[in-house]
């Protein structure tokens, strides 16, 4: 049931400082973009707070991240020691929370640090998953 993207799904008890989000899957073989974002809650309309949403960009072999709070988009983040996905390819992202920031690992190696811009970590309690990948695992 994992297989279905766009997902959504519920983070029990929300994040906390220790906690690991794991999203395994595979990259399509004709990739544009996938998105991988933490919210508080799935509400639409107001939008939720969006802690971080990360997109892999294929034609700029980016992997950017930002946040939205109270309905306004922070600023951007893009700077990557280098583009890890692979069309085609299997891939495991590790979002670490840790007390100031979320850690990214791709692959085991550490990808870049993210610094919380919502407070409250036990409100970011749903994870959503979209774009030109299969997932194979979620923990």
């Amino acid at each position: 049931p994992l297989q279905i993207v766009p997902f959504c799904g519920h983070i029990k008890g929300g994040m906390r400082p220790g906690k690991k989000i794991l999203v395994m899957g595979i990259v399509d073989l004709n990739p544009e973009s996938f998105g991988i974002s933490l919210t508080c809650g799935e509400s639409e309309d107001p939008p939720a707070d969006v802690a971080i949403e990360l997109k892999a960009v294929f034609t700029d072999r980016q992997f950017v991240r930002n946040s939205c709070v109270a309905g306004e988009w922070g600023e951007e983040q893009s700077s990557i020691p280098y583009f890890p996905f692979i069309p085609d390819q299997p891939f495991r992202v590790e979002i670490l929370c840790e007390h100031p920031r979320f850690r990214i690992f791709v692959d085991g190696h550490q990808l870049f640090d993210f610094y919380h811009r919502i407070e409250t970590l036990s409100a970011i309690d749903t994870i959503k998953i979209n774009g030109d990948l299969q997932l194979t695992k979620l923990g």
